[in-house]
């Protein structure tokens, strides 16, 4: 596993395109190459994709991934699922909730509607990306806990992918690390010992809407 160690831990992104173009420029080794595909965590992970895969030359594609946050505290994650069924935990988390069984029940049903309608939002008809044989480099705009990544890597996985790689421009150091014993490779621009938020590392985080990321990946078909 190769975690790839910033050579700055300060700066701050402009937005979502600017981190993805600096982003691209430290996957450049990726270029040109016929086995690629960038696939993007939506939706704030679109635009960073969307930038990654101009530089590259390489198609675009939706990896859909959904958290399952704590009701009343959903930015505290018990796991994530992505498509085909895949399902991570944090066990940790699932220990502090009471009738935790019956939660993470509820919420996963709740989410993997919301999975399907963004399959088919941003899909538009199209089948499922192949990955049999690729080397996937799955884009997300930052990772704190990484419980949607964790889920996204065990997608690509289970899809057949022959080569995962993970990138953001911000990634919690901990995390980073944690993301490299699943993936084979881990590429993160700024990896602070001392984590808060993703968007602190933003001067402009507002939110992706439905409308930029449809608009994106038709750019880049």
């Amino acid at each position: 596993m190769n975690v790839q160690i910033p050579d700055s831990l300060g700066g701050q992104f402009a937005d979502r395109r600017e981190a993805g173009r600096q982003l691209a420029r430290r996957l450049s080794s990726f270029g040109g190459r016929d086995d690629v595909i960038v696939l993007a965590l939506p939706r704030g992970g679109v635009p960073v994709a969307f930038e990654v895969a101009q530089g590259l030359g390489a198609p675009l594609e939706v990896f859909v991934v959904r958290k399952l946050g704590v009701p009343g505290r959903e930015e505290l994650a018990m796991g994530a699922i992505a498509a085909d069924g895949v399902r991570v935990l944090n066990p940790e988390i699932l220990r502090m909730l009471p009738d935790a069984e019956s939660i993470l029940a509820r919420v996963t049903e709740i989410e993997q509607r919301e999975c399907e309608r963004r399959e088919k939002e941003y899909r538009a008809g199209r089948p499922a990306v192949e990955l049999r044989g690729k080397t996937a480099i799955l884009v997300d705009d930052g990772f704190a806990t990484g419980a949607t990544m964790r889920a996204a890597v065990a997608g690509a996985k289970k899809r057949g992918a022959a080569r995962i790689v993970v990138a953001a421009p911000v990634g919690a150091r901990a995390t980073c690390a944690d993301l490299g014993r699943n993936a084979h490779e881990v590429h993160c621009l700024i990896q602070p010992a001392e984590f808060f938020a993703v968007g602190g590392y933003y001067a402009d985080f507002s939110q992706t809407p439905d409308e930029e990321v449809r608009a994106l990946l038709k750019q880049a078909r």
